[in-house]
């Protein structure tokens, strides 16, 4: 796990301060490659690209988590709008949000995540 100190400033603006990556920003925005996105700071699994799909806005999202005891949802009444925060549940990481209105198909989820906060662990 890497300590705070080590974070780059946007990482930890993200992650440690709630922020967001400005959309159509990030790294694996148009990212297709196969494997496991996981926590940039703890390492822990958090999403497979078999669940990545093109929502449009800017941040790379996905129907579901790899494992749901890997993430923690809270109620983020910050701001405007009430949303739900999507943390790592090993570290506390901010990693994004998770709205309705993904593919209906699919549950209708969509987890928007900041590309700053994942790592791809490419499928070997």
């Amino acid at each position: 796990m890497k300590k705070d100190a080590e974070l780059s400033p946007e990482l930890k603006k993200v992650a440690r301060e709630q922020g967001t990556e400005a959309p159509f920003t990030g790294k694996y925005v148009n990212e297709h490659a196969k494997g496991m996105y996981k926590c940039a700071i703890c390492g822990n699994e958090l999403f497979s690209s078999d669940t990545k799909f093109d929502s449009g806005t800017g941040w790379p999202s996905f129907t579901e988590p790899a494992n749901l005891k890997n993430i923690e949802l809270r109620e983020d009444n910050n701001g405007e709008m009430r949303r739900v925060e999507v943390v790592c549940k090993n570290c506390g990481a901010h990693l994004g949000h998770v709205f309705d209105d993904g593919p209906a198909e699919k549950g209708g989820k969509r987890y928007c995540i900041n590309s700053v906060c994942l790592e791809l662990e490419p499928k070997k």
